[in-house]
């Protein structure tokens, strides 16, 4: 692992994290194909290569706790509030109990899901295919937001569906935000609220990937030897580029369609099949 795939990692992580586009995929992507046209073969990947994964995944993190850093205080104080008052009703108390069966939905449906997951990391060809499902959902999403035309906000039922997007999302080429989204609008949400939500419960799934796998998978005598400068290169970028692309991307859903990004995991998600077939 060098610098520049270091950075073009950074800048992948930070645009494919928050766009339903799964980071995980255009990780696996940009890492086999930077593979294919420097002439190494596409193998398992090393312990370093997993770590940047992991270091990208923390910059993104810091990015999305900066953006939401007002929300997330307010539904931290609304459950502290709400416990020693024995209060639930309000919606900041209530968003932080979905968050929270969210999160507990999710670890267990990705959890058995992570040695699957792991082996796809070097199989380019089924992440692609995977990659084709997400597109094929966001559009059908979209046809049937449209039709539906309801408003609702975040309810315990949505949220449970909403969790089990987002485990199956452990799969590479499943995106995590497109997944989330989808089943938001498929339950009647409105496009934004959804995307928020989506954010918003990404935050404790990301911090377990980047902060307590680490403390258990990696070996810290190895973890001197590596590529810091690159490392470190790479999280800062991709928490660069998360922050811009959660700004934007939220502007973008409040007025435009997720269509386009529908389309583009379908070209992505076949060339990418395509390409790597046989490899």
């Amino acid at each position: 692992m060098d610098l520049i795939q270091s950075i073009l990692m950074g800048i992948v992580q930070g645009l494919s994290e928050f766009l339903p586009i799964s980071s995980s995929a255009h990780l696996v992507f940009t890492s086999n194909f930077y593979k294919v046209f420097k002439g190494i073969e596409i193998i398992q990947e090393s312990n370093q290569e997993i770590f940047l994964d992991i270091m990208l995944h923390l910059g993104t993190l810091i990015a999305v706790l900066i953006y939401f850093r007002k929300e997330i205080l307010e539904i931290i104080k609304a459950l502290y509030w709400g416990i020693k008052n024995k209060n639930y009703s309000s919606r900041d108390f209530k968003l932080g109990v979905y968050i929270i069966i969210g999160t507990i939905i999710t670890v267990l449906i990705a959890y058995p899901l992570n040695e699957v997951a792991g082996g796809l990391v070097f199989q380019p060809s089924i992440v692609g295919f995977l990659l084709i499902g997400t597109g094929i959902l966001l559009l059908f999403s979209e046809f049937w937001a449209k039709k539906k035309a309801t408003k609702k906000d975040i309810s315990l039922k949505n949220s449970i569906f909403i969790a089990i997007a987002q485990g199956l999302a452990a799969l590479p080429g499943f995106s995590r935000s497109g997944l989330t989204i989808a089943t938001g609008l498929l339950c009647g949400m409105e496009r934004t609220k959804a995307a928020r939500y989506s954010f918003l419960l990404s935050i404790p799934i990301i911090l377990g990937a980047s902060m307590v796998y680490p403390l258990v998978k990696i070996d810290y005598h190895e973890i001197v030897t590596y590529n810091w400068t690159a490392i470190i290169a790479g999280t800062i970028v991709s928490g660069l580029v998360g922050y811009v692309c959660i700004k934007y991307f939220l502007k973008f859903v409040s007025r435009f369609s997720l269509g386009i990004f529908g389309y583009y995991c379908l070209i992505v998600g076949i060339g990418t099949a395509i390409f790597f077939m046989g490899r």
